[in-house]
């Protein structure tokens, strides 16, 4: 069966931009990813545009304003898809929906937020607007306060995983020293992520700040294209799977240790794609905090539950481990700009299994690689399982 193929992308740094809005984000990538494709703009027969803002920008309504710097748009159909910190995977399979339906050849994504202009205060009321309002607006410190709950929970069950934590942190700070695109370049070490202290210190505990990924502007796009479309271009990437599963959004209705829906979304796929993790060669997944990446290691099954501090420790998880997870460094040290997180996710694995990462990012292996990206705690849950198009 013949699938979506991504061909061509554009990744702007992550961090405090200058840029004043959303619109001249979009401005930095639409058009260059056109020309990374090596196509003509008329040629897109479509566009889908990931954002959350929720509150982070004055202008919503943001599918237009690709125009304004692609203009041979015009008149052709343009979507705006948002599913919280999932809303970049949404575009993404709503590109490959619409190609693999047949109603059009090539397509363009764009995933875009603007986050750093939000007076701080507001951020975490903004954030929390991903979580079930009804039951959780009061937890304090926002959605780090959601995942500190989740961690603490997890901690009162499993034992004191400080150290784990810690090392998620340092690993991924160490992997993003390599990648260009990453707001904090900047390999912290296990001390610091492990010692509560003034620079470090408790965001909502167990959290603390080398916990929580960053608040970030920026915009990535990428095209994408049927297979037989994609045998011509100069490089390719293809869909081996792309599952995506909700969870009830109220964490009272879970175990919210289990993170259920990813697990789900995870099994899901590698049947789909008929293979093992262990066949990955790579993951790029949602380290939104550290918890939350050491309960993907147990939900896409690289350890039993309760056990996943033993993938980072040991060393699993590290760019030379058996199975790396987040060669880029992640959202913890990349950044996450919420409508543009799933797009980078699959614009850095395609970089990677097209022996185009960074130089220090690329691992010597890339045969397939895995995304997982989700949307508030693990309700939204989208998992790629992707491969270079022989």
């Amino acid at each position: 069966m013949t699938d979506a193929c991504i061909v061509g992308w554009s990744h702007s740094p992550f961090g405090r931009l200058d840029d004043p809005d959303i619109e001249t984000l979009i401005g930095r990538v639409a058009g260059a990813a056109i020309a990374d494709a090596g196509i003509e703009a008329h040629e897109v027969d479509a566009a889908f545009v990931s954002l959350f803002n929720g509150g982070f920008s004055a202008q919503d309504f943001p599918a237009s304003l690709v125009l304004q710097h692609v203009p041979e748009l015009r008149f052709k159909p343009i979507t705006r898809f948002e599913n919280a910190c999932a809303s970049g995977s949404a575009a993404v399979y709503g590109a490959r929906d619409f190609l693999l339906s047949g109603r059009g050849r090539i397509a363009l994504v764009v995933g875009v937020e603007k986050m750093t202009a939000t007076p701080g205060g507001e951020i975490g009321d903004i954030l929390l607007k991903a979580s079930y309002r009804r039951e959780e607006a009061g937890i304090p410190a926002g959605f780090a306060g959601v995942f500190g709950r989740i961690a603490d929970t997890y901690f009162q069950r499993y034992g004191d995983q400080s150290d784990a934590l810690a090392a998620i942190a340092a690993k991924n700070h160490r992997n993003g020293v390599d990648n260009p695109f990453a707001q904090m370049r900047k390999d912290l070490g296990f001390d610091f992520c492990r010692t509560v202290s003034e620079k470090n210190p408790y965001v909502a505990a167990p959290l603390k700040r080398t916990d929580c990924s960053l608040v970030s502007d920026g915009a990535v796009a990428l095209i994408m294209t049927d297979e037989d479309t994609a045998r011509a271009m100069g490089k390719a990437v293809r869909f081996k799977a792309a599952v995506q599963v909700n969870d009830f959004l109220p964490i009272s209705k879970r175990d919210i240790t289990g993170f259920e829906g990813a697990a789900v979304a995870w099994a899901r796929a590698l049947e789909a794609a008929d293979i093992s993790l262990s066949d990955l060669s790579f993951v790029e997944s949602h380290d939104c905090f550290t918890i939350a990446e050491l309960l993907e290691y147990e939900a896409m099954g690289l350890t039993p539950r309760g056990q996943g501090a033993r993938a980072v420790l040991d060393g699993w998880t590290a760019k030379d481990g058996r199975l790396p997870i987040n060669p880029s460094g992640g959202l913890k040290a990349k950044g996450h700009p919420i409508g543009a997180t799933g797009v980078s996710m699959h614009t850095l694995a395609a970089m990677q299994l097209t022996g185009q990462a960074p130089a220090g990012m690329q691992l010597p292996r890339a045969d397939s690689g895995g995304v997982f990206n989700m949307g508030g705690a693990a309700v939204a849950n989208y998992v790629s399982i992707l491969e270079p198009l022989h």
